[in-house]
């Protein structure tokens, strides 16, 4: 009996935990609970830039109040538990540069997601975005406990694409049409490829 206690404490404790609206530090940025007050410096930092909305699900905003539709919406899907919305800060300039998200996971599979990831152009390819990816994953690996880390991307969205595969994700499937568009493609990246990919993020920023 002693033995069968010891391992159903074993499997719970196991069980990966869900996100939580959090504050994640960093050296270049600080990311914080998604709030209506990010609205203003969002807007500037990406409002009205068709190339920074592309391939996201929302509209190009081009007013703060479409930004902060979008944004509402968000703040309700982690109200509802469907999310968990990050503002991206920069610590050098302490106002918000961008979006990210935690959503869609299972934790009897042990898989979460990162999507809904965007920055201002002036932050593409920088020390923030970097450690954007560091952050969210440090926390879902070794934090929460998730065995993979899944993206999905759009298959014309091949600059989110080379980003991913540069960080050590995999193409691990294709989801099917939806009304004659083509699927989105999934990258996963396991736990066991997360000690090397978090080095060359670690590597990355130290240079």
């Amino acid at each position: 009996m002693g033995c069968g206690v010891a391992r159903v404490l074993g499997s719970v404790a196991a069980m990966p935990l869900a996100p939580s609206s959090t504050g994640l530090e960093g050296r270049h940025v600080r990311l914080e609970p998604l709030a209506e007050s990010h609205v203003p410096a969002l807007f500037g930092a990406g409002g009205r830039d068709d190339e920074v909305w592309r391939w996201l699900s929302a509209p190009t905003p081009r007013t703060e109040a479409e930004l902060r539709e979008i944004v509402c919406g968000r703040i309700k899907d982690v109200d509802d538990g469907k999310r968990v919305a990050f503002a991206v800060v920069a610590r050098d300039e302490g106002t918000a540069i961008g979006t990210t998200n935690l959503h869609s996971w299972q934790r009897g599979d042990g898989r979460i997601e990162i999507g809904g990831t965007w920055f201002g152009r002036r932050w593409w390819r920088t020390a923030a975005n970097t450690e954007t990816k560091l952050l969210t994953m440090t926390y879902a690996f070794d934090t929460l406990g998730y065995a993979a880390v899944v993206w999905r991307i759009r298959p014309e969205n091949v600059r989110s694409q080379a980003a991913i595969t540069r960080i050590g994700a995999t193409l691990s499937g294709r989801e099917p049409q939806v009304d004659g568009e083509p699927g989105l493609l999934v990258y996963t990246m396991p736990r066991t490829d997360w000690p090397a990919a978090k080095a060359r993020l670690s590597e990355r920023l130290a240079s």
